[in-house]
């Protein structure tokens, strides 16, 4: 590992706003409630997504649609882009209980079923070099903390911070430290972690100039914020924003 880092920062980018029709052909099940599916079609070609936080929306319509409006109006929910190439499309879903329109696609739609795929319309895209990284989530960040920790060098002071329901929620992720999981067990979603954060000092920073994101449940915005507080980061670098609400399937987190 160097000594010496450049420093980073957190830019915003533009993307062409694009709907793009897709089909479900493959899905794997990486634990029993956590499932990675590909989508494939031409139009895909062309897709990109700059940042490893990037939010785009599927729109899960009975049958291909003649337009973009009547796209917008099916049943829709933001995800993060995992991985994509030459007309493909991979993304991971969380279906605990398969409880919303999102979850119940990802677990039992036929393969070939029709998905309408919308952006990513822009991307926080960091750049530069941290000096140490600290990536804590739920279930639901697991996508943005894969492409988060294919960015660390090894060497690079770091810590991950997983919160799950048990050990059984555990799937396998690429990334040169070893991965904390933290099992909820039947509490709240989000309280391993609040726990986790609360009990961080100003001693306990990962290292110099830290690239902090925090992503779970609305409930970890204060904490995580109060955290940046602790380690005087400065909040333009750092991501900590609440993936998804309590009760409020429509919630999405800001962009």
């Amino acid at each position: 590992m160097s000594d010496v880092k450049s420093g980073f920062s957190i830019e915003r980018e533009g993307l062409d706003l694009r709907f793009r029709p897709a089909t479900l052909a493959e899905r794997e099940w990486l634990a029993p409630n956590y499932v990675r599916v590909r989508l494939i079609g031409d139009q895909l070609s062309g897709f990109t997504s700059l940042g490893a936080d990037d939010h785009m929306r599927l729109f899960f319509a009975d049958a291909p649609t003649d337009s973009v409006e009547e796209l917008r109006a099916a049943p829709s929910r933001e995800y993060t882009p995992l991985a994509w190439g030459e007309s493909w499309l991979d993304v991971e879903f969380a279906v605990h209980g398969g409880e919303g329109v999102g979850a119940r696609w990802a677990a039992s739609a036929p393969l070939g079923s029709f998905v309408g795929v919308g952006g990513p319309r822009g991307s926080a895209v960091l750049t530069g070099a941290p000096g140490s990284w600290l990536l804590v989530g739920d279930e639901t960040a697991i996508p943005a903390i894969r492409r988060f920790a294919a960015m660390i060098p090894s060497g690079d002071p770091a810590r991950i911070a997983i919160e799950v329901a048990s050990e059984v929620d555990q799937v396998t992720l690429d990334a040169p430290v070893a991965v904390e999981w933290l099992h909820r067990g039947d509490a709240p979603a989000g309280s391993s972690l609040i726990a986790c954060l609360d009990s961080l000092g100003e001693t306990d920073a990962v290292g110099p100039d830290p690239f902090v994101f925090i992503a779970a449940e609305q409930s970890i915005v204060k904490p995580g914020r109060a955290l940046l507080t602790r380690w005087g980061v400065d909040v333009s670098k750092a991501v900590v924003k609440g993936y998804w609400k309590r009760d409020e399937t429509e919630y999405h987190a800001p962009h």
